[in-house]
């Protein structure tokens, strides 16, 4: 390697060193040691050298064609160590500020999206819902009047029967009257009778299903 690609790639080591320093406390700040469990902080901090590894790697690979020397692990160390003491405290700053904006504005999204995109579909749901509900109020009440202008029909229609056969009753005389009126009534006892043995078998058979 000529002076130039050495020096070059010495500065870009330290750069990767200090990389390496916020690359740590980025990872740190985010996995929270203390919440997970051992086996998955294994996992991750495995993943985590090995892609800051194949990082370092591919950066050397486009200075030097990938040529390793023993100095590029010091420049690295050096440069983490300048991170450590010069630059930590102002990147850990930054990025607390950094992840507070990202959930500042994640609520503000959130927020944004429920006023202009939940709440007008919670208000067209209920309208809809309302209007449904005041349509069928309103087929059931013309249901009932069509209803009721029927059965008023029907009873004007028949009135004149209604008065000849009253008319015609009042003509009966007394004692056939009196076997009608005894018929009706055996009639409407034996339709109690029938009403009383269908409660009864009602009843024992909501016995027998307990």
């Amino acid at each position: 390697m000529s002076i130039t690609t050495q020096l070059l790639t010495m500065l870009t080591m330290i750069g990767m060193g200090g990389w390496l320093g916020m690359a740590l406390d980025t990872y740190n700040r985010f996995l929270k040691r203390e919440e997970r469990a051992h086996w998955l902080v294994f996992v991750n901090d495995v993943l985590f050298w090995a892609v800051q590894a194949l990082l370092v790697f591919y950066v050397l690979l486009l200075v030097n064609d990938g040529e390793l020397r023993f100095y590029l692990f010091l420049a690295l160390l050096c440069g983490y160590a300048a991170y450590q003491s010069l630059l930590r405290s102002l990147y850990v700053r930054v990025l607390e500020w950094l992840i507070w904006l990202a959930v500042r504005l994640g609520q503000a999204l959130a927020q944004l999206f429920r006023y202009t995109v939940i709440r007008p579909l919670v208000l067209l749901g209920q309208m809809a819902l309302a209007l449904l509900l005041f349509a069928w109020r309103l087929v059931v009440w013309a249901a009932r009047f069509l209803l009721l202008v029927v059965w008023k029909t029907v009873l004007l229609l028949f009135a004149p029967l209604r008065w000849i056969g009253i008319a015609v009753w009042r003509r009966v005389p007394p004692h056939r009257r009196v076997r009608v009126e005894k018929f009706f009534h055996r009639l409407k006892g034996f339709a109690g009778q029938i009403k009383n043995t269908k409660e009864k078998i009602g009843m024992w058979l909501a016995k027998w299903r307990k």
